[in-house]
């Protein structure tokens, strides 16, 4: 167990020479399968409840919750250290730290563009690549397409070219070829 989470959570730093490996996380916590856990959320004046059942957490910086079940078939483990990546500047909103204000300026523009069209279509009702959970917010969009990055990176580089570039220079990969890219340097 330790060692298929390990891989695929470095496999997110691995040709990203500037990174030290989740120096906020302590712990990892993996539950034999999916977890329920009862979600209250604020609509319009009212609170609705729900149950729901859980394949991953990330918790701020410190801890990540798995289900050994799901992340054997699905990309829990990258999306979970997606959220680590995004944490690392304080923020889990969809941009992870960057080097420059210019890399910010483009992040933004790109990620923001794409997350409007996939929610825009999700409204719309229409069928798209990225999976609809995406539409949540720009965190689980940054954790959704990291998933999609490294598991249908043809699909994602032909439908999505700048938003690849983007997850291509800062994972420093592609994975297509599982080749290394010039890394984020800030240009």
């Amino acid at each position: 167990m330790k060692l298929v989470i390990a891989a695929e959570a470095c496999l997110l730093l691995v040709f990203r020479s500037d990174e030290v490996p989740y120096p906020e996380l302590l712990s990892v916590v993996v539950y034999e399968g999916a977890w329920k856990t009862t979600r209250r959320t604020p609509m319009a004046g009212v609170i609705a409840v729900r149950e729901a059942a859980n394949s991953g957490e990330s918790w701020s910086r410190d801890l990540v919750i798995l289900s050994w079940k799901d992340l054997r078939v699905n990309g829990v483990v990258l999306h979970e250290f997606a959220h680590q990546l995004d944490a690392a500047d304080g923020a889990v909103d969809g941009a992870p730290e960057l080097p420059t204000a210019a890399r910010y300026a483009q992040w933004a523009r790109i990620f923001g563009a794409e997350f409007e069209r996939l929610v825009a279509r999700f409204h719309r009702g229409l069928p798209s690549d990225i999976d609809p959970y995406a539409t949540t917010n720009p965190a689980e969009f940054f954790a959704v397409v990291t998933e999609e990055f490294y598991e249908q990176p043809a699909v994602l580089a032909a439908r999505h070219p700048e938003l690849f570039a983007e997850l291509e220079t800062f994972y420093g990969v592609d994975p297509r070829t599982l080749t290394a890219s010039p890394t984020d340097t800030g240009t």
